[in-house]
């Protein structure tokens, strides 16, 4: 035991019951069941995960994590062989939860989609569901969704944000049903050291804290803050497995795409090249920035909105990989949200963290990058102030389709 301490950091937070698996959340078995049974079974999952941890928001927790489905309004037209015309199938990410696509969801509903959202395997319950978890567990989850929304709807549509826009083109390479894309910071590439991230098991045995990048106070209820090395790892395997695909496939189906060029968490970089190959002259990808007149050789100016990221009058001054599929209108993270995003700050620089949690509606929001960390004590931006033109740059985009 003194072994294990002398080589922490003295300020390394201890780890607690949701540092283990629960047990309950680690695999995907839902792939026989009727998607309302499969919501069923998840709620079911997420009262007996949560019911012990925090049962005064019980409710609320279940209905964020959950997974769900929505139907058209009348009006629409019906499919000439299915039920719907069209469906999307909707992914979070990595670390989050369907609480993310709720406004995306309605967005397409409102647009006459039949409407699907999953939760990824080892999400939702507690961080350390996702200590033991394979990717393949995900893509399960998709390619269930998958078939399902394929029982009901002529055309089916993929949304992802983050890896869940990674596993959804995954899931579009191996299934010819799928007519299009629309991707959300799309984690198509990460940080190359995630691939010796599962490196800790040699030693993690001795020095549990090992298996984890991040051990954070986990406050969010709809998103982990803590974070495993395992989930990077198999992030990394994934985005392998991904980019071998799209070497031998050339994707041929309109992809619509949105991504802030500050992001930290994944490279920007790959989703401009991405749309750059992408063949189908729909294709197009909104790009947030600092510098909108900056030009992207590689990218036919067809393809590429750019959007100022900058806003001052909100205080605002980048983008991030967290701020796009959510408005400022969210309760829990839009202006005027019950969360604040500080937890970069925790647990080395302690005076920041508690001026961030204090003071969020004075604090300066962007992406957590160096320079934009020198301007001060910064708030990670959790919303997209530009929602509503990204709103009708997809509607666009589905009316070429």
């Amino acid at each position: 035991m003194q072994q294990s301490q002398s080589i922490l950091r003295p300020s390394t937070p201890s780890l607690e019951t949701r540092h283990r698996p629960s047990g309950l959340n680690s695999r995907f078995n839902g792939s026989q069941l009727a998607f309302a049974d499969y919501v069923a079974r998840s709620r079911d999952m997420l009262n007996k995960a949560h019911s012990a941890l925090d049962a005064a928001n019980l409710e609320k927790i279940v209905d964020g994590n959950a997974p769900f489905e929505l139907k058209p309004p009348a009006g629409f037209p019906s499919g000439r062989n299915k039920i719907y015309r069209r469906g999307v199938l909707l992914t979070h990410g990595l670390s989050d939860s369907p609480y993310f696509m709720r406004h995306l969801a309605a967005f397409f509903q409102q647009n006459g989609f039949r409407v699907m959202a999953i939760l990824l395997p080892g999400h939702g319950t507690q961080p350390g569901d996702l200590l033991e978890i394979k990717w393949q567990e995900w893509a399960k989850a998709v390619a269930y969704g998958t078939g399902r929304l394929a029982d009901e709807a002529d055309e089916i549509y993929l949304a992802g944000y983050s890896a869940g826009g990674a596993l959804s083109v995954y899931q579009s390479l191996r299934d010819q049903r799928v007519r299009g894309l629309f991707l959300f910071s799309p984690a198509f590439r990460v940080s190359p050291r995630a691939a010796y991230a599962n490196l800790h098991k040699l030693y993690s045995w001795l020095i549990p804290p090992a298996k984890w990048v991040d051990i954070k106070p986990d406050s969010d209820i709809y998103k982990y803050e803590s974070f495993p090395k395992n989930a990077a790892a198999q992030m990394y395997a994934l985005d392998k497995e991904l980019d071998a695909r799209l070497h031998a496939h050339e994707l041929s189906i309109p992809v619509f795409a949105a991504a802030s060029e500050d992001d930290v968490t994944v490279k920007s970089s790959a989703t401009i090249e991405f749309i750059a190959r992408a063949r189908n002259p729909s294709s197009k990808l909104v790009l947030y920035t600092t510098n909108p007149e900056k030009h992207f050789p590689g990218v036919p100016a067809e393809k590429l909105e750019l959007v100022n990221s900058v806003v001052p009058g909100q205080n605002i001054i980048s983008s991030a990989h967290t701020s796009i599929v959510l408005p400022g209108s969210d309760a829990h993270y839009g202006v005027s949200g019950e969360y604040s995003n500080c937890v970069h700050y925790y647990p080395d620089e302690m005076e920041k963290y508690s001026a961030c949690l204090a003071r969020p509606g004075q604090m300066p929001q962007g992406e957590i990058t160096g320079g934009n960390l020198k301007a001060g004590i910064l708030r990670r931006l959790m919303y997209n102030p530009d929602f509503a033109a990204l709103e009708v740059s997809m509607r666009q985009f589905i009316d070429k389709l």
